[in-house]
C-alpha cells in the first residue's frame, strides 16, 4: 500500500505562508522575566559598536526557559539568543571562542525544543524575523516587509533577509499544487499533473524575479564587509579565527562544536522544489557515473544539501522526508514521454529552477568573488590603515582555493554542481541539450548570465571589465 500524501498543516506548513509561520513572529517576549534579553537585542547595534556587548552578556543571570509558553515565544527566544550569540562571537576585533553559560544554557534548551542547532540558521534570520509595515496590507509582500532584528541596522541587511522571506511567501501556493499533482499521478491523471506543473513553473519564475531584486537595496561591498561576517558559523573557520569551532560552556562540561552558518540550502521551499521534481543532489565533486559505480548502486545522500536539512526546524524537516517518500512526478513523466504537453511542463519547471540557480551563481560572483578580490588588493589610499579585525571578510586563507562561505563550505563548486544536477532529469531531447553543460550549441541559447567556459571556469563581463572566477571561493551563504 502506498504511504498517504502528507497533510502540510500537520507540519506547520500552509498554502498562504508556506514554511513561514501563519502567526506573525513576536516582536518582543511578553514575559518581563526576559526583559534583560530584550534590552540587549533592542540595543544590539550600539552594544556592538561600543564593544560592550560581551560585558553585558557576561553579567547576565542564567535565565530559565520555563516562562516560554507558546511556540511563537520559543521562536522569539531562539531569534534573540542566536543574534546575541553571533554578535558576541564576531562583534570584536577577533572572534570570541568561548560562549558563556548565560547564552549556552538557555540556547541549548530552546534549540532542543525547536530541533535546531545552536547557531543562527535560515529560520532564525529569515523565517521568524519579519513583520509587516502596514497591518492592512499583505504581510508577505516584499514592499510591506521589515526585519525584527539585524546586526548592523542597515537597509542592506534587512533587504538581504527580506528577499528570502518574500520568496518563501511567493512559493507557498506551489506546495498544495504539487501535493495535488502527486495525488493525480497516483490515479494516472495526466491532465491535472500537467496543469500543476505549469503552475509550478510559473511560481518558480516569479521567485526568480524576486531574487533579482536583491540588487535594489543590498550593496555588494556592504554585504561582504559589514553583514556577511556576522552570519558566519564555526565550521571550517580556521582562517577566520576559530580553528576548533566554538567552546559552548554550559557551566559543567564545556564542549567544542562546529556548525555551519545560515544558508539558503536550509530553505525548505527550495528543497521542496527539488524533491517534487525528482532532482537528486550528490556530494560536491561526485558525478553520476561515480554514483552509479558505488556498491549495490546505493545512492549517496550525504551531500551538502541533505546535510542542511539538519539545520531546518524539526517539523519542516519531517515534512520534506514525507514528501520524499511519496514523490512520483519524475517517474510518472518518464513513463509518458509521448505526452508532449506533460513533458514540456515538467521540463519547463526544471528550466525555471535552473535559472534560479544560475541567478544565484551570478549573485555569488558579484557579492563574494569580486568583493573578496578587492579586499585582497593593496589599498590605494595615501595613508593606508590595515584592518585590525579578524573575521570572514578580512581573513587571508592559507589555501587560496578554499575561501569559505558562512556555511563553512567552498560554495562555487557546490552551486555549479547543484545547478547542473537540476537539468539532469530533463525528458525531451531539446530540453536536455538546453539544460546540459557541454560545449555551447549555437542552436540553443545559454540560460546562464555567467559565461562558463568548456574547462569549467567562469568568465564575467561587466562594467568592471572582464574577470574570471577560477577559484573555489565561498558563497553568499545562501543555497
Amino acid at each position: 500500500m502506498l504511504p498517504p500524501v502528507p497533510n502540510p498543516a500537520e507540519f506547520g506548513v500552509t498554502s498562504d505562508y508556506g514554511f513561514l509561520s501563519p502567526e506573525l513572529p513576536l516582536e518582543v517576549l511578553p514575559d518581563p522575566y526576559y526583559a534583560e534579553w530584550e534590552m540587549i537585542i533592542g540595543n544590539l547595534q550600539p552594544l556592538i559598536l561600543s564593544k560592550r556587548l560581551q560585558s553585558m552578556v557576561d553579567h547576565l543571570p542564567i535565565l530559565s526557559v520555563i516562562h516560554l509558553r507558546t511556540e511563537a515565544e520559543w521562536r522569539r527566544a531562539y531569534v534573540v539568543l542566536v543574534f546575541i550569540l553571533h554578535g558576541y562571537v564576531w562583534g570584536g576585533d577577533s572572534p570570541t571562542e568561548r560562549i558563556p553559560p548565560q547564552l549556552t544554557v538557555p540556547l541549548f534548551e530552546v534549540c532542543e525544543r525547536l530541533e535546531l542547532p545552536p547557531v543562527a540558521t535560515y529560520a532564525g534570520v529569515c523565517l521568524w524575523n519579519y513583520k509587516p509595515i502596514f497591518s492592512d496590507e499583505p504581510a508577505t509582500n516584499l514592499d510591506n516587509l521589515a526585519c525584527l532584528q539585524t546586526f548592523t541596522g542597515s537597509l542592506d541587511e534587512q533587504w538581504f533577509y527580506l528577499v528570502s522571506v518574500a520568496i518563501e511567501a511567493r512559493g507557498a501556493p506551489s506546495i498544495p499544487v504539487m501535493l495535488r499533482a502527486i495525488t493525480a499521478a497516483r490515479t494516472g491523471n495526466s491532465q491535472i499533473v500537467t496543469e500543476c506543473l505549469q503552475r509550478l513553473a510559473e511560481t518558480i519564475d516569479e521567485t526568480n524575479t524576486l531574487l533579482q531584486r536583491m540588487y535594489e537595496n543590498c550593496d555588494p561591498y556592504v554585504f561582504y564587509n559589514r553583514i556577511r561576517p556576522y552570519l558566519a558559523g564555526s565550521k571550517n573557520m580556521c582562517d577566520a579565527g576559530l580553528p576548533n569551532g566554538l567552546l559552548y560552556d554550559d557551566g559543567h562540561n564545556p564542549e567544542y562544536r562546529q556548525y555551519g552558518g545560515g544558508s539558503n540550502a536550509q530553505s525548505s521551499l527550495i528543497q521542496f522544489f527539488d524533491i517534487v521534481l525528482g532532482v537528486e543532489h550528490r556530494p560536491t565533486g561526485t558525478s553520476r557515473s561515480d554514483e552509479q559505480s558505488t556498491e549495490d548502486g546505493i545512492k549517496s545522500r550525504n551531500s551538502f544539501i541533505h546535510e542542511m536539512r539538519t539545520y531546518m526546524p524539526g517539523p519542516h524537516r519531517r515534512f520534506l522526508e514525507q514528501i520524499d517518500s511519496v514523490a512520483n512526478i519524475r517517474p510518472f513523466v518518464e513513463a509518458r514521454r509521448g505526452d508532449s504537453a506533460l513533458c514540456i511542463a515538467y521540463d519547463a519547471c526544471l528550466a525555471m529552477l535552473r535559472v534560479l540557480r544560475d541567478k544565484h551563481i551570478t549573485i555569488v560572483s558579484r557579492y563574494i568573488i569580486l568583493q573578496s578580490r578587492s579586499a585582497r588588493q593593496p589599498s590605494q589610499s595615501t595613508n593606508p590603515t590595515p584592518s585590525a579585525v579578524t573575521n570572514l571578510a578580512s581573513a587571508a586563507p592559507t589555501d587560496k582555493k578554499k575561501l569559505r562561505g558562512t556555511g563553512g563550505t567552498a560554495l562555487i563548486p557546490f552551486l555549479k554542481q547543484a545547478r547542473d544536477e537540476t537539468g539532469e532529469p530533463a525528458i525531451d531531447a531539446w530540453a536536455r541539450r538546453l539544460l546540459s553543460n557541454g560545449p555551447a550549441n549555437k542552436n540553443f541559447a545559454s540560460l546562464s548570465k555567467v559565461g562558463e567556459q568548456p574547462d569549467g571556469h567562469l568568465e564575467v563581463v561587466g562594467l568592471c571589465g572582464t574577470w574570471t572566477a577560477d577559484e573555489n571561493e565561498g558563497g553568499i551563504c545562501h543555497w
